[in-house]
């Protein structure tokens, strides 16, 4: 049997695609996988940005493989470090992921998009939550989706089940972008070289902030940082690189990032 997962590393950047026909549904064997794969991007000090897409035209990933599931795969198996699909329970991530999706999302397969920081979409890509007609439920996305689109909307698919198109889901800011099929993994490796080429201990500083403040009130976030309790913040204001920053402003040159 073919690796369900395809890595490609170029420079700072990995790209990570589902390849299991006809569908890339993750059954709990492909979890665990992708859980080694983006725990070594995390640890792993000269890659700075992940892509994580699926193969062919039609599908990015329905998420749970319900044959797999049939043959005796348990819902509640060892799904691996960071939980169904290696993102969405991933603890210290402090890297930018852009999901790429190129094609049918949904399911399992819409939660792990939205374990990435950016999403961009082909035109012909659709998303839905349909769950709620096989009588179980989406529970990260049950967490995440309202938090993201308006809550109306959120419930709505939730709810329902129905489908959306990638224009409306950018319109609801669901995702960020919408492109040709033959422009998108193009675009999100443009996307990617960006913000390798960007400060990473920066990157690392925003996204603890943001995800630790996210249920916090304003204040209580704010003297956390004042107080040197986030340590992504206090190692970039000790860093080299933030040294360099102030530098290459002064001299009026591009920073060199070396991340330390």
């Amino acid at each position: 049997m073919s690796d369900p997962i395809k890595t490609r590393k170029d420079g700072h950047v990995l790209e990570v695609t589902l390849d299991r026909p006809k569908a890339n549904a993750i059954d709990l064997a492909t979890s665990r996988v992708m859980g080694d794969v983006f725990t070594e991007f995390r640890d792993d000090p000269n890659l700075r940005v992940a892509i994580v897409t699926g193969t062919g035209e039609k599908f990015f990933c329905p998420g749970w493989d319900l044959k797999a599931a049939a043959a005796g795969d348990a819902v509640d198996g060892d799904y691996g470090k960071g939980g169904f699909g290696g993102l969405q329970e991933l603890r210290g991530l402090n890297k930018p992921v852009i999901a790429a999706i190129n094609g049918i999302c949904c399911g399992g397969g819409l939660e792990l998009a939205l374990s990435a920081d950016l999403i961009l979409a082909a035109e012909h890509a659709t998303f839905a939550l349909p769950e709620i007609r096989s009588g179980t439920v989406a529970d990260a996305a049950s967490i995440k989706l309202p938090k993201r689109i308006p809550y109306h909307i959120a419930m709505e698919m939730l709810l329902t089940g129905r489908w959306i198109d990638a224009e409306e889901a950018a319109r609801w800011g669901l995702i960020n972008h919408v492109y040709s099929q033959s422009d998108l993994m193009s675009e999100a490796r443009k996307l990617a070289q960006l913000l390798a080429s960007g400060p990473p201990l920066v990157y690392a500083a925003i996204k603890e902030v943001v995800r630790e403040a996210e249920d916090m009130k304003f204040q209580d976030a704010m003297n956390r940082i004042t107080k040197s309790q986030f340590e992504t913040v206090e190692r970039l204001y000790r860093s080299e690189d933030q040294l360099e920053g102030a530098r290459a402003f002064a001299e009026k040159r591009d920073p060199v990032w070396k991340g330390r």
